[in-house]
This record gives C-alpha cells, structure tokens and sequence, in this order.
C-alpha cells in the first residue's frame, strides 16, 4: 500500500512538473491579420507617444518573457518586411538611437525601452518584435549583444551609466551566459530569462487587435 502511495505521489509530482513547464511560442499561432495598408494607417493615425503601447495596438502579442523580475513583450506580424516596420515605426515615433541593419536584426531605443525587429528563424515571412524596457535590457542582456548594434559608449548613455557594459560583461562571465535575444521554440533563453506565457495577454497593454486571440 505505502508502494502505491509513493508511486501515485511521484506520478502527481511529475504532472505538476510538466504543467508547470511553459510551453515554447510559435509563430503559427500567429491569427489572421489586418491587410499591410490598414495596419500602417492605424500607427500612422495613433496619437499614443509610447512604442510598447503603438505596437501593442496593432500587433498580435505572441510572447512574454521574463528575467529578473522584468518583463519583455514580443510581437509578431507576417505583413511587413524589418525595413518597412522599422520605417513606418520611426516615422511615427522617434527613436532616439536607430541601429544599421546587422543581417536580419534591427533595434530602436526609445527614452524606456529597446525595441528589435528580428526575421524569424522559424519562418522568414514573420517580423518578431521585442519591446524591452530600460530595466531589462540592463538586468538582462548581454552587452556584446547590444554592441552588435550600438556602441558601448553610446549603450553605457542610453542606460545612464559610466561603465554598464564593462560591469555587466563581468557578471556575463561569472553567470557563463546572458540574454542575447528572442527566438521561439525555446521557453528559455541566456542567463535567468524564460518564457511566461501564462501572463500573455494579462497585462493592461494588448496586443493584435480584435484578432488577436488573448
């Protein structure tokens, strides 16, 4: 009997385990979407000064990760291209820095928040959008990801700090990895970041639409 017990404990044990693991993001959850010229005009049309709030609006939010306590929302769309978002973004917000292209990634910063606009890996038709927060970025991301993009002085000023990307570097060698970037199939990413697809679509800002699903 105590055998029966034990093993019906382990067995529950083992379910909790595997539900509490979240799943990986695709982008074939990705719902029908407005045509491109709808979309375009509604962020031409938006009278909202924040980045995360104009995308949240037109985008489907197909992701939320979190690292240290700090969440970063991914977006995703299959009707436009990197150069024909970041183009109709920048336009309607400034960014105050906006990166070259490095191959298939390009990155904004905003007063708050670094936003990516990445090709999917999982399909090349689809424009993931990460928005991050100035918080996480900084407890977060690995600073040779970001010099990718920027140079470290200019990253050290935009995080207001002297010497960020020297001190963080530090702590990315003694963790052995840091966040450098968003991919789906994966519920966990460089350094202490993971997905928390429980919470998508909780917050106050949503994403997609009224087709978005959440």
């Amino acid at each position: 009997m105590k055998k029966t017990i034990g093993f019906f404990s382990l067995f529950i044990l083992l379910m909790l385990s595997a539900c509490s693991e979240a799943e990986p993001a695709s982008v074939d959850e990705i719902p029908s979407e407005s045509s491109q010229s709808e979309i375009t005009s509604q962020l031409e049309s938006s009278s909202t000064s924040d980045i995360e709030i104009l995308l949240s609006d037109a985008f489907y939010k197909l992701d939320t990760i979190v690292g240290d306590h700090e969440e970063a929302n991914i977006y995703a769309t299959r009707l436009f291209t990197i150069d024909e978002i970041v183009d109709t973004v920048s336009g309607v917000i400034t960014p105050d820095e906006i990166s070259e292209k490095k191959g298939s990634e390009q990155m904004l910063i905003y007063p708050n928040h670094f936003v990516t606009f990445k090709q999917s890996e999982e399909d090349a038709e689809v424009v993931l959008m990460e928005v991050a927060t100035d918080t996480f970025v900084r407890n977060n991301y690995s600073p040779n990801y970001l010099n990718s993009f920027f140079t470290y002085v200019m990253i050290n000023r935009m995080l207001s700090s002297n010497n960020w990307a020297q001190n963080r570097q530090s702590q990315c060698g003694t963790s052995g990895s840091c966040y450098g970037g968003y991919s789906t199939g994966t519920s966990t990413f460089g350094g202490s970041v993971s997905t928390n697809r429980a919470n998508r679509g909780m917050s106050t800002i949503r994403g997609g639409g009224t087709s978005s699903g959440k």
